[in-house]
């Protein structure tokens, strides 16, 4: 940080004190106090970069990591695309409970094999009874690949869920969510 001193020097005595009346003192004392408090403050706060300083190494003053970036797909922003799924009601929900049971832990099941081939980022169900019952945000690069992943849930191939998929743009540290859910969770559900 650069420091600058500023002087302001108002000399009274070369003016005639009648030409200086009392109000036009005090004018000339507050402004030119104002304009040394300005100076000074100014003065103080930091600069702006060097024109020779590269947004890399403003980005690396910053805690930026290129190869964490490189590593979660991240572009310059910090975020890329994914596929996100929202899990609605399907047409048959008939099942009795034993097999609606079944069915949902099977449906986990899949939910742990995705997360853990890297393909699933996040999931989780609403908590209200709406007909939109979860999402599912996959590391994926279509909405094909996103099909063909959402075709093996079984609670999907027995009609009691359906899937909407978008592509979605979020924050690459998504793709590290798993490793710390895994760390935090007493229990696998």
């Amino acid at each position: 940080m650069r420091h600058q001193t500023y002087a302001i020097f108002i000399v009274f005595s070369t003016f005639p004190r009648m030409i200086l009346c009392k109000q036009m003192k005090r004018i000339i004392f507050l402004s030119t106090a104002l304009s040394l408090l300005s100076c000074c403050y100014f003065s103080c706060q930091p600069t702006a970069p060097a024109a020779s300083e590269t947004t890399a190494q403003a980005a690396d003053s910053l805690g930026y990591d290129a190869e964490l970036a490189a590593q979660l797909g991240a572009d310059q922003y910090g975020m890329k695309t994914f596929i996100m799924a929202y899990l609605k009601r399907g047409p048959n929900r008939s099942q009795d409970s034993t097999e609606a049971a079944r069915l949902q832990a099977a449906h986990m099941a899949n939910i742990n094999r995705m997360a853990e081939e890297g393909k699933l980022v996040l999931a989780g169900p609403f908590l209200d009874d709406d007909s939109v019952r979860g999402i599912y945000v996959f590391d994926v690069a279509t909405i094909e690949e996103a099909r063909e992943l959402t075709a093996t849930d079984p609670a999907i191939q027995a009609g009691r869920l359906t899937m909407e998929l978008r592509p979605w743009y979020g924050t690459a540290a998504l793709v590290q969510l798993n490793e710390v859910a895994k760390r935090i969770a007493k229990e696998n559900p």
